[in-house]
């Protein structure tokens, strides 16, 4: 089998009391497009830092291609470096920009040239290069961040929350730049954000960072389908977390009853036992909706329709349960009128079990 490309062993990191990862482990492959996911203290820009050398860590270790890194000093590790503020140099042109990493290489001056053109082509800002940053746009000034750090062909290129400064038009533009040079240029790349639509439309895989340790690693749609614990259901995609009492469990397969007394098919864990309390998961997205029919609905669970917004593509419903939570139905926006249903009206919800995930 081969060796990962980019090793990241049992690292920990403490300031005096307080632990800011722990035994985070992680092997990248070459070429991979690798997201750390997390939300703020997480633990994901530490690691990114202890990668690049600016932070020690207290224990582990870092390999790239087998050859240790922790030992390395950050200017000797060759690994280029993106972060939220775009750090251009504000009195040299956009081309001289580019060019410094390889001037202070000592490259020749040949080679700088084309590399120059070569990277400005690549971010698609050929006619800027003489341009001054002051004079770029956030996105422009981005990609010319970009291509300085691509310009020395480094082994792989570090991004911590690259685009959190810009706007959601212009982010969603530069996600997809982002992508294109991905697959042009080959680069191992890892990239952190907070933003779980960003992980979803960039990444070859996700690995979602929780309170100092990775929670699960997967592509997104492994993630989506089979989040690996509550916390990973709740922070990639929405999520309805309703509560069970384990009545059974056989073969791993619980049934459970809801708090109004309706009983549900719960799931697979064999981690639950008859009379454990669990959390029930299901997608907005994975729910039905129905005009509930007599005093009871034969299936399904009860709820009250709260509000219906139309969202373009799709309808979300918010509806309270008999004990009083508020959960959301999603559909496709060509079904209103199927649905006949109203604010105030009584409905029945419905799932199939196996898109449901059950939790402890």
């Amino acid at each position: 089998m081969t060796a990962a490309f980019l090793q990241i062993q049992r690292l920990r990191k403490t300031y005096d009391q307080v632990v800011a990862i722990d035994q985070v482990s992680l092997d990248v492959k070459k070429g991979e497009f690798m997201t750390f996911l997390g939300p703020s203290g997480s633990g994901k820009s530490t690691t990114l830092y202890i990668v690049a050398g600016f932070q020690e860590p207290s224990d582990g270790r870092v390999l790239l291609d087998g050859k240790p890194l922790t030992a390395v000093a950050p200017n000797k590790r060759n690994i280029g470096m993106v972060f939220q503020r775009y750090t251009l140099f504000p009195h040299l042109s956009v081309g001289e920009n580019v060019a410094f990493p390889l001037r202070v290489r000592r490259a020749p001056e040949a080679r700088i040239k084309a590399k120059v053109e070569q990277m400005l082509k690549l971010v698609h800002l050929s006619e800027c290069r003489e341009r001054m940053p002051a004079q770029l746009s956030g996105g422009q000034q981005q990609r010319v961040a970009i291509a300085r750090a691509l310009a020395y062909d480094p082994p792989v290129l570090l991004m911590d929350e690259p685009l959190s400064a810009l706007d959601k038009k212009l982010r969603e533009e530069i996600q997809l730049e982002l992508r294109r040079i991905h697959q042009e240029t080959g680069v191992t790349i890892l990239y952190v954000t907070h933003d779980q639509e960003e992980a979803l439309r960039l990444s070859d895989r996700i690995a979602v960072f929780n309170k100092g340790r990775i929670e699960q690693v997967g592509t997104g749609e492994e993630l989506y389908a089979n989040p690996a614990s509550r916390f990973v259901a709740g922070f990639i995609g929405n999520s309805n977390f309703l509560p069970v009492r384990v009545t059974s469990n056989r073969a791993g397969r619980a049934d459970g009853v809801f708090p109004n007394g309706r009983e549900v098919a719960a799931g697979l864990n064999p981690a639950l036992a008859a009379g454990d309390d669990g959390t029930l998961m299901v997608r907005p997205e994975q729910m039905r909706i129905r005009a509930r029919q007599g005093a009871n609905g034969a299936d399904g669970l009860p709820v009250t329709v709260r509000d219906i917004t139309y969202l373009g593509d799709s309808l979300h419903y918010a509806v309270a349960t008999p004990w009083h939570q508020q959960i959301s139905v999603r559909i496709p926006a060509s079904a209103r009128h199927d649905s006949g249903l109203a604010i105030g009206m009584e409905a029945l919800v419905e799932w199939d079990a196996h898109d449901a995930r059950l939790f402890a």
